[in-house]
């Protein structure tokens, strides 16, 4: 994919550059929103923004795809990709942007690394853009073309249902009266508000319904912020406004968290905090299609009185023809109807991990660093565990 020549320049500046990717990437957004504030007031997430993770993950993207391209010269990391491109085309991202963040993105190249850039060097460095831009592109071309809910739509809140002080669940219908598009169990929407300064914050939230319905159904954490920065504005605009017979703008459903042909192959779900939503909607999907293999369901909290959707849980678990379920709380224990209960942090010490199992995870980062630890010295490929992160990848590059 890479010529020969950007290749071995590659090579040679990709330490240069890369140790200078979060300088890079910081002047490239303050370039890109001087020019364009736009886009920072109504595309790109604010408290992402704010608190740099946003921009640590487009340097991890960059450094990741270029040092893929180098490993793999004939592969391209699709499962990366396919991960960026989803949460592009929740936000409606256009083939013509591209070219405006190349523009602001080597700019800022040009400022950090001055005489350092060659026109070798730039060359190099441009064709590696092009290759993942051009990637990018397609990709999201094919997920439009596919949307049957193409663009922003209009859909009303027909019910509330307070999960825990800290979660909401909102069900909602399209205001045109049309039908519902399928959605796979383990996508999510983009969700559009509008906010007391006329931004239009964009926010993803996974469907913690079962597929098929009638309606959409999101759960929203509010997240805490501080009052002086952006972080949790659009959550708590969610908590604090919204009633139903309000409307919100939902996008297309997207995301490649998804559980695919799973035959009657064994498998684990596991999540932590508001990362439930989209497991709760994959066991759904597997209690409705009567999914005859094993599926052990792994859940932490920090107590039971946070764990959202847990009658779920249980309910779609005792569905299911052979299913273990385990929840484990920091703060106390509680007695269920079905499965285990632990106090602590999630422990798979005890869990049993069947051979063949595939796994989807779904939380904090921490957490799922250390379940994906513990499923790979317990046998499990790494092609077969998958997982959603909440916000900005900083755990690129990982390709199972």
């Amino acid at each position: 994919m890479l010529s020969e020549q950007s290749a071995a320049t590659v090579r040679a500046t990709l330490p240069a550059v890369g140790a200078h990717l979060n300088e890079i990437t910081e002047r490239f957004y303050a370039g890109l929103f001087a020019a364009r504030p736009d886009l920072l007031r109504d595309l790109f997430n604010r408290g992402n923004q704010a608190a740099g993770t946003q921009r640590r993950a487009l340097a991890g993207s960059v450094a990741a795809f270029a040092t893929y391209l180098l490993e793999h010269p004939d592969r391209r990391p699709d499962a990366m990709l396919a991960r960026i491109a989803h949460k592009h085309a929740s936000l409606g991202v256009a083939p013509e942007q591209y070219a405006l963040v190349h523009e602001h993105l080597f700019a800022a190249i040009a400022d950090v690394l001055g005489e350092a850039v060659t026109p070798e060097v730039a060359a190099a460095w441009d064709e590696v853009y092009w290759l993942m831009a051009n990637a990018l592109v397609a990709l999201e071309k094919r997920l439009y073309e596919e949307s049957r809910e193409p663009g922003w739509r209009r859909w009303e809140v027909v019910e509330r249902v307070p999960e825990t002080r800290e979660v909401v669940t909102l069900r909602l219908r399209p205001c045109d009266g049309g039908p519902v598009a399928d959605a796979r169990a383990g996508q999510y929407v983009s969700v559009r508000v509008q906010l007391p300064d006329g931004a239009r914050q964009i926010r993803q939230y996974s469907l913690s319904g079962a597929p098929g319905s009638a309606l959409r159904q999101i759960s929203v954490k509010r997240v805490a912020g501080d009052g002086a920065s952006p972080d949790g504005e659009v959550s708590a605009a969610l908590h604090a406004r919204v009633r139903e017979g309000d409307v919100l703008e939902l996008s297309a459903p997207y995301g490649d968290l998804v559980l695919g042909e799973v035959a009657d192959r064994p498998l684990l779900l596991a999540s932590a905090g508001i990362g439930v939503t989209p497991m709760v909607a994959m066991l759904a999907q597997l209690a409705a299609d009567g999914h005859g293999g094993s599926v052990t369901v792994v859940h932490g909290d920090r107590s039971p009185a946070t764990h959202a959707l847990r009658a779920e849980q249980e309910m779609y678990a005792g569905k299911l023809a052979d299913s273990v379920v385990r929840f484990w709380y920091e703060e106390g224990a509680a007695d269920g109807e079905h499965g285990e209960h632990g106090v602590g942090r999630v422990d798979l010490a005890g869990v049993v991990v069947a051979p063949g199992t595939r796994a989807y995870l779904c939380g904090p980062l921490g957490f799922m660093r250390g379940v994906r630890g513990r499923l790979l010295e317990a046998g499990v490929a790494a092609s077969d565990i998958h997982y959603e992160v909440f916000g900005p990848d900083l755990w690129l590059g990982q390709e199972g």
